[in-house]
């Protein structure tokens, strides 16, 4: 019997901040350092790109909702490809 090659999982986990921006950039760079260890699959936290705030429904936070696809789904995507990952990632 034969058995596919194994399959590396590399989980991203960091403390997110209050600025987007600076989430993505942290995202990227785990997929780029998952994709150099080897990884080809990278999960990143739930709502990676801010706090989790789903705790409670809050329409002031409505303003975080993002376009699918949109500027972090494309800089994602691109990350991955030049990872040579894929990328499991939410956004609300």
């Amino acid at each position: 019997m034969t058995y596919p090659a194994p399959l590396r999982v590399a989980v991203a986990q960091y403390a997110c901040t209050p600025e987007p921006a600076t989430n993505l950039d942290t995202a990227v760079a785990h997929i780029e350092q998952a994709g150099a260890a080897g990884a080809k699959l990278v999960l990143l936290p739930e709502l990676h790109n801010t706090p989790y705030f789903c705790q409670r429904e809050d329409p002031a936070l409505f303003d975080l909702a993002e376009p699918i696809p949109g500027p972090s789904t494309e800089r994602l995507a691109a990350a991955a490809r030049d990872a040579g990952v894929v990328v499991v990632a939410s956004l609300f």
